[in-house]
């Protein structure tokens, strides 16, 4: 089943940034709470309402925090995923000879 993960009401707030940054970097409720210390209820939530801005709502058959990372990346570009650090499957060596990722652009 398809789904619409692009902003639709508004932007988010610079913490629910923050918080799905976090949720991009598979980090759980407790692990986002103690970061930004903040309760577990505050980024529970947070993960909440910036489902209801991208449209994800909840059921048996979705992850709703799986939706939301790629909600994120979707609209904030592959930064979120690039500060994980994994390296890109896309690398090729470049004219320097340095490789270079051949479908990312800066």
């Amino acid at each position: 089943m398809a789904r619409d993960i692009t902003i639709s009401t508004r932007e988010l707030s610079p913490f629910e940034q923050l918080v799905l940054q976090l949720v991009c970097e598979g980090k759980s409720n407790s692990a986002i709470a103690t970061q930004t210390s903040h309760s577990e209820k505050v980024i529970e939530n947070t993960v909440s309402r910036s489902a209801q801005v991208f449209g994800i709502k909840s059921d048996g058959d979705t992850n709703l925090r799986v939706l939301l990372a790629l909600a994120f990346r979707t609209h904030y570009g592959d930064k979120a995923f690039d500060q994980l650090n994994v390296p890109c499957s896309h690398m090729v060596v470049g004219p320097d000879g340095k490789l270079i990722c051949d479908r990312h652009v800066d």
